[in-house]
C-alpha cells in the first residue's frame, strides 16, 4: 500500500541474511503504469553502516510491482543516468514504508562508461554466503540481462520522458 504523494519515507534496504544495508530519506511521488515511485532532493540522505552520503542532485526511483528492481535515475548533471538494483520483495509495507532486499546485482547507465550489469563479483560471492535460491539466481539473472536490453533500447520507464516526468513532479511538491 503506497502513501499519499508528498509523504517522507524511508526506503530502506537490507541484505538477504536481514543486515541493513542503505537507507534513503525520500517523498512518495505517485504512481502510473510502470509503478510507484519516490524522489530525493539534493542533499537528501543516504546512509548505509559505515557511510553516508547525500545526493548531489535530484533523483527519482520507481518500484515496480514484480518487487524485482528498483530503478533509480539522476538528474543532470549526474553521469549515472540510470541505476538500478536487482531486489527480492521490494515493496511498500503496511506503514506505507518502502522496503527491500539488495541482490547486489545492478544495471547501470553512465556517461562515461556505457551501460552495463554492475557487481558481478559481489552477486556470485553473496550468492555463496548467503546462499540464495537456485530459482531466484536464476530468475534474477534473466531479469538483469532483460533490464540491460530495455535501458540500451530506452524503453519506457528507461527513457528520458518518463525520467522528466517525474523529476518535475519531484521539483512541483517542492519537498
Amino acid at each position: 500500500m503506497s502513501p499519499p504523494p508528498g509523504t517522507r519515507l524511508l526506503f530502506r534496504w537490507r541484505k538477504w541474511d536481514g543486515s541493513p544495508h542503505w537507507e534513503h530519506e525520500c517523498v512518495f511521488l505517485g504512481s502510473d503504469e510502470h509503478g510507484d515511485w519516490v524522489g530525493q532532493v539534493a542533499g537528501a540522505r543516504s546512509a548505509r553502516p559505515g557511510r553516508e552520503v547525500r545526493a548531489p542532485q535530484p533523483n527519482v526511483t520507481l518500484v515496480p510491482p514484480s518487487g524485482e528492481w528498483a530503478f533509480t535515475a539522476n538528474a543532470a548533471p549526474h553521469p549515472v543516468r540510470v541505476y538500478i538494483d536487482l531486489a527480492w520483495d521490494v515493496r511498500f509495507d503496511d506503514a506505507g514504508e518502502a522496503a527491500g532486499v539488495d541482490m547486489d546485482l545492478d544495471v547501470v547507465d553512465d556517461a562515461r562508461h556505457g551501460i552495463w550489469i554492475d557487481d558481478r563479483d559481489e552477486w556470485d560471492e553473496h550468492r555463496v554466503q548467503y546462499g540464495y535460491p537456485l530459482d531466484i539466481v536464476a530468475r534474477l539473472e534473466d531479469v538483469a540481462v532483460d533490464l540491460e536490453r530495455r535501458v540500451t533500447a530506452r524503453e519506457a520507464p528507461f527513457d528520458d520522458r518518463t525520467i522528466a516526468r517525474w523529476l518535475a513532479v519531484l521539483a512541483d511538491l517542492g519537498a
